[in-house]
């Protein structure tokens, strides 16, 4: 059960040595335990409040430096899967006289690289295939060509590949689409 509340009234106050003088002279004693108490309470209160903001700044700093490192080191996983790329380039480069069919063979193998890497990091090709429908989400037609044999608003075709990371797009593929010809 809650406690009532008890109205203080001036006859509850005890009353100083001179209270003769003045009826309503109040003993101080009981004010200054009062206020002793509340500058008590604000003072811990104080102290927990800076020990709030304190913590706050402190996650607030260290949420801004996670951030930077997550920036700067974002793509270091990609890096590392473009170093064997780069490798095989310097090396292809630094053969004699190499014949076609080994220059053809090196550049072979650093694409399969190359794939590799896009693969492992969640990067697609958008390759249109020659009638399908212009995604304009994804596509991005920079010509139209009159056909008598295609749809219109289809891709005829793909003069750049497009690229997704995850759900984003990077690219879109740059296409011609056919148009239906004016008569």
């Amino acid at each position: 059960m809650q406690e009532q509340e008890k109205r203080v009234t001036t006859e509850d106050i005890p009353m100083s040595d001179d209270s003769a003088a003045s009826p309503l002279a109040i003993d101080d004693s009981r004010l200054v335990v009062q206020l002793e108490l509340a500058k008590k309470k604000l003072a811990e209160s104080s102290d927990a409040l800076l020990r709030v903001r304190a913590d706050a700044e402190n996650s607030r700093r260290r949420f801004n430096e996670d951030l930077e490192k997550s920036r700067k080191f974002a793509i270091e996983s990609f890096a590392e899967s473009m170093v064997p790329v780069k490798d095989s380039l310097e090396m292809a480069l630094m053969l004699d006289w190499p014949s076609f069919e080994a220059i053809r063979e090196g550049v072979e193998i650093t694409l399969k690289q190359l794939n590799a890497a896009f693969e492992r990091h969640g990067l697609k090709e958008i390759t249109p295939q020659r009638g399908e429908k212009i995604d304009p989400a994804i596509h991005q037609a920079v010509a139209l060509i009159s056909t008598g044999e295609q749809a219109s608003d289809t891709v005829v075709s793909v003069l750049q590949k497009g690229y997704m990371l995850a759900d984003r797009l990077l690219r879109p593929a740059i296409v011609t689409a056919a148009q239906t010809p004016t008569m």
